[in-house]
């Protein structure tokens, strides 16, 4: 027996010999906003043996995206984890019923239109005063099956032809808020199965998936994949997952020139010595002249 985090690509992680429990019964929370999909909860397997990953509302890594979710399959004598990814389409999940638009192939909870998710609430619960992109057709699901295991004494679906084309599609990782949520499960005890038996203390997380950060603050669901062809019918088709590109090569800033050097302030010259102030010379006095002599005519009136 082999005991390892559970999570993983398409492929298989692990094997054990013990069957996982039966899935529980709970209710979905509300979609919180717009964008975010529904990722159904899982049993996986680690040291102490199964525990229960609650389901949640995750922020997809690109616009276009599906999740596929994870199952068990038994081949062999053994019981193999096939792990979750996103996709283009929606891929083989072993035929397990995890409701909420998984009922075992294809999804039918919604698809993405015009960049875009919109939501069937028949099988989705949303709060339709807060998200108006959503319709409403009913899924017919007569059989409700509460294995979660595929394969002898399970369910014994076999890929469809969309879902066998989907595996050999571009695949992208469960982001790293999927992962740290699996691992926080593994650490509660109260969703091991051997203490819980089989009804697990959190069922679904009531609290959205932190969106992964961006440089530029974006939300991962509002980047785009690339040729992303969003106008469709909400089946199981999404856009192609967003190539890695390289991010654009950073330019050095430019080098920063020295202020120029600081000139010395002139040097102060003394002042000029101040001048005495001239003498200040008494006016000369005027000078009294004698009145002029009367003439002979003058002088016998007067007499």
């Amino acid at each position: 027996m082999f005991a390892a985090p559970a999570i993983s690509t398409a492929g298989v992680f692990l094997s054990i010999t013990l069957a996982p429990p039966a899935l529980p019964v709970y209710v979905q929370p509300p979609c919180p906003q717009d964008g975010y999909l529904w990722n159904p909860g899982y049993w996986a397997y680690g040291d102490a043996g199964y525990y229960w990953v609650p389901g949640v509302w995750v922020s997809p890594p690109s616009i276009g995206v599906l999740w596929t979710p994870p199952y068990w399959g038994f081949a062999g004598g053994f019981y193999g984890f096939h792990g979750g990814y996103w996709g283009p389409h929606v891929g083989f999940y072993g035929g397990i019923n995890y409701g909420f638009g998984y009922v075992g192939v294809g999804f039918f909870g919604g698809g993405w239109q015009g960049g875009h998710f919109a939501y069937n609430t028949a099988v989705t619960r949303v709060n339709t005063t807060v998200i108006h992109n959503t319709y409403n057709t009913t899924v017919v699901n007569n059989t409700v099956n509460r294995t979660s295991f595929n394969g002898p004494g399970g369910i014994t679906a076999r890929p469809t032809a969309q879902e066998s084309a989907a595996a050999s599609e571009q695949h992208v990782q469960p982001t790293p808020s999927q992962v740290s949520h699996e691992r926080a499960a593994s650490a509660d005890r109260g969703q091991l199965a051997s203490v819980n038996n089989g009804r697990p203390a959190t069922a679904a997380a009531v609290r959205p998936m932190a969106a992964p950060a961006r440089a530029n603050g974006t939300p991962a669901a509002a980047r785009p994949a690339a040729n992303a062809n969003v106008n469709r019918s909400p089946n199981n088709a999404a856009a192609p997952a967003a190539a890695n590109h390289p991010a654009a090569q950073a330019h050095p800033a430019p080098a920063a020139h020295p202020a120029p050097a600081a000139h010395p302030a002139p040097a102060s010259h003394p002042a000029a010595p101040e001048r005495p102030a001239a003498a200040s010379h008494p006016a000369p006095a005027p000078k009294a002249h004698p009145a002029p002599a009367a003439r002979e005519g003058e002088k016998e009136e007067k007499r």
